[in-house]
């Protein structure tokens, strides 16, 4: 689908959940539009706390979306060449590996799967939720669908529980894009 289209055109959503991560999701937005894609931001409901919608509108020209359109209006969001998750939490990566799709960013990361989308995900969560069994089961069932899991040295350590905001500056959101671009899905 990427190779189909001109650079210029290539849509790129971004799904950022309700983690500290959120509150810089403008970086990777930035990130995107150099690389020549058009980023559109989704965000989990809870996300809405931390994210500065007004500045990610004005930033990529569209609307931010976290709940699913009204039947029969027109639907802003393009079909997507790729999808990102920066800053994906516990909560969204257990419940995309379940196939749970109660939120649009879910419905849209699971029908990415279907659709054989280039999907990665940058978690950001602490060690403690990373040891849960349920976490390494999904991320395993993620990675077997094809979906680039940056999780450990080539993508995000889990940081000590509560301390999270100590390394934001350090997020390597880089790294998330860098997988669709080279194909590391």
């Amino acid at each position: 689908m990427s190779s189909q289209r001109q650079r210029s055109d290539r849509v790129l959503y971004i799904i950022t959940c309700a983690t500290p991560a959120a509150r810089d999701v403008g970086k990777l937005v930035s990130l995107a539009q150099a690389s020549g894609w058009r980023p559109f931001v989704i965000v989990t409901p809870s996300a809405l706390r931390f994210i500065d919608k007004p500045s990610l509108e004005a930033q990529t020209g569209y609307p931010v979306r976290s709940e699913y359109k009204q039947p029969g209006t027109p639907d802003v969001l393009p079909p997507a060449d790729a999808m990102v998750v920066g800053g994906a939490s516990f909560n969204t990566i257990n419940k995309w590996a379940a196939g749970i799709s109660d939120t649009l960013a879910l419905g849209l990361l699971t029908e990415g799967i279907g659709l054989s989308l280039p999907l990665a995900a940058l978690p950001f969560l602490n060690a403690a939720q990373a040891a849960h069994p349920a976490f390494g089961r999904s991320v395993r069932e993620l990675r077997e669908a094809g979906v680039a899991m940056l999780l450990g040295p080539a993508g995000y350590e889990p940081h000590v529980p509560h301390q999270g905001s100590k390394h934001l500056a350090r997020y390597p959101w880089h790294v998330v894009l860098a997988a669709v671009e080279t194909g590391r899905v």
